[in-house]
C-alpha cells in the first residue's frame, strides 16, 4: 500500500528535515532547562554526600554552614567525640571566594577540613590524580572544574599553596568547585584581617589602660596575639557508629553541647527547600513558559504545513480519498515530524550540556516524560490541522 504521508515526505525531504531539526533545537533547550533544575538538586546533594557527615553541628540557632553564617570554637569537636554513638568528628571551614589564576578569575568554595588522619569527615572522599594533603601548611586538592592542574601554584589571600591532587564533582550547593586546604590554613584565610586593620586594632589596645596598663607591656602582647588568630570553625561534622541512630545522637548533641545539630535530612531540606528553592521556582517557571512556547511552534509548524498542501489535499478529495486516509497522512508527517525534532533535541542537550557553567543532569525518566509530551503535542497539533483540511472545498481550493 502507498504511504501518503511518506511520498509527500520525499517530496520535499529537505524542508521537512530542516523543519525539524529547527523544532528539535527548541526542544533540546528545554530538555536543557530541565536538566539545569535537575543539576541544582543534585550539587546540593553531592555537598552532602561528599562531606562524609551523618550529622552537622552548628553555631545554636543558625542555619549554617551553607545556608548562614556559623562560628564554632574548635574544641567543640573534643566533647563530641567523646559522646556515645559519635564515630568521628571533625571541624570544617567555608570560605566562597575569587581567587585570581592565569589571568582570569576563578570561583571557588574554599573548604578547610583536618589532614592528620585519612578519612576524617570534609576530606574528599576520592582522588582522580595526585595525593592527599600530608602538610599541615601550603598544601591543597582541587576540584577539576577549577581548572587547577597538579603542580599550579594559587594564591588564597596572602599565601600560597601549591596543588597536589584533583577530585571530581566536589561543589557548592551554588555549583563553585571546591579547593580543600588545611583547617589551620583554611582559619587563616578565613578569619585573618588586612594589614591596616591589625596596625589600627593594636593602636587601639596600646591606648586602652585596661588592655595595656602601665608597667605591664605583657597583656597588650597577649590581646594582640589572640586577635590576631582564630581557633573558630564553621561547623563540626559528624559521622555516627554503624549500630548508633543518628537522631538519638543528635538530640544528645544539643542536649549537652547546647549547639544545633542537623541530621541529613534536615539539611538536605535545609538546600533544597531554603537555599535553591527560589532558583528552582524560577527555572521551573522559564520551563512552563518554554514548554508552552514550544507546543505553540510545534502547532503553528504542522498546521502551516497543513495549509500549504491544500491544493493538493483538495486534488486527493476530488479523486475519492477517503477523509480517514488524509487524516493519517497528516498525523503521519506529524509524528514523525515530532520524532525528528525529539532526536535532535535529545543530541543537541547531550552534545552541549558540558559547556554549561551550570551542571546540566539530563536523567532518562525526563527524556521519556519528553518524548511522550513531544509525541501528544504532536498528535493534538494534528487534530487542528485535520479539522482545517477536510472543510476544505476542493472547487475553491483548486480554483484559487
Amino acid at each position: 500500500m502507498i504511504s501518503l504521508a511518506g511520498r509527500d515526505i520525499l517530496h520535499g525531504w529537505g524542508k521537512f528535515v530542516l523543519t525539524g531539526v529547527g523544532l528539535g533545537l527548541l526542544i533540546g533547550v528545554t530538555l536543557s532547562m530541565a536538566g539545569v533544575y535537575r543539576g541544582m538538586i543534585d550539587d546540593a546533594e553531592a555537598l552532602l554526600d561528599n562531606s562524609g557527615a551523618d550529622l552537622w553541628v552548628v553555631q545554636k540557632d543558625t542555619l549554617g554552614p551553607y545556608a548562614e553564617p556559623s562560628s564554632l570554637n574548635e574544641d567543640t569537636e573534643r566533647p563530641i567525640r567523646a559522646m556515645a554513638g559519635v564515630d568521628r568528628a571533625a571541624g570544617v571551614t567555608y570560605l566562597t571566594m575569587q581567587i585570581a589564576h592565569r589571568g582570569k578569575d576563578v570561583r571557588v568554595m574554599v573548604v578547610g577540613a583536618e589532614v592528620t588522619q585519612p578519612g576524617e569527615p570534609g576530606q574528599p572522599p576520592h582522588l582522580m590524580a595526585g595525593r592527599r594533603i600530608v602538610q599541615g601548611h601550603y598544601e591543597a586538592v582541587a576540584d577539576v572544574k577549577t581548572g587547577f592542574a597538579i603542580g599550579d601554584q594559587v594564591k588564597v589571600r596572602r599565601n600560597t599553596y601549591r596543588i597536589v591532587g584533583l577530585t571530581s564533582r566536589m561543589v557548592s550547593s551554588g555549583g563553585d568547585p571546591m579547593l580543600f586546604l588545611s583547617l589551620k590554613d583554611a582559619q587563616e584565610a578565613q578569619f585573618e584581617r588586612d594589614a591596616d586593620a591589625i596596625v589600627r586594632q593594636r593602636a587601639r589596645n596600646a591606648s586602652s589602660p585596661a588592655l595595656n596598663p602601665p608597667g605591664n607591656p605583657a597583656v597588650a602582647e597577649a590581646v594582640n596575639a589572640a586577635q590576631a588568630s582564630s581557633t573558630n570553625v564553621n561547623a563540626v561534622l559528624v559521622t555516627v557508629a554503624p549500630s548508633a541512630d543518628a537522631d538519638a545522637v543528635a538530640a544528645a548533641i544539643r542536649r549537652w553541647q547546647r549547639v544545633t545539630v542537623y541530621t541529613r535530612a534536615q539539611m538536605e531540606e535545609i538546600l533544597v527547600d531554603k537555599m535553591i528553592a527560589n532558583s528552582a521556582r524560577q527555572i521551573g517557571m522559564f520551563l512552563v513558559i518554554l514548554a508552552i512556547v514550544s507546543a505553540a511552534i510545534v502547532a503553528f509548524i504542522i498546521y502551516t504545513m497543513t495549509i500549504g498542501k491544500i491544493r493538493e489535499i483538495a486534488v486527493l478529495k476530488l479523486i475519492g480519498t477517503r477523509n480517514r486516509t488524509i487524516a493519517g497522512m497528516i498525523l503521519q508527517q506529524a509524528l514523525g515530524l515530532g520524532l525528528i525534532g525529539f532526536a535532535v533535541g535529545k543530541i543537541a542537550a547531550t552534545f552541549w550540556a558540558p559547556f554549561f557553567p551550570k551542571y546540566v543532569l539530563l536523567l532518562p525518566a525526563d527524556s521519556v516524560r519528553g518524548f511522550f509530551a513531544v509525541m501528544a503535542i504532536c498528535a493534538l497539533a494534528s487534530l487542528l490541522a485535520i479539522h482545517a483540511a477536510l472543510k476544505v472545498d476542493p472547487a475553491e481550493a483548486i480554483g484559487g
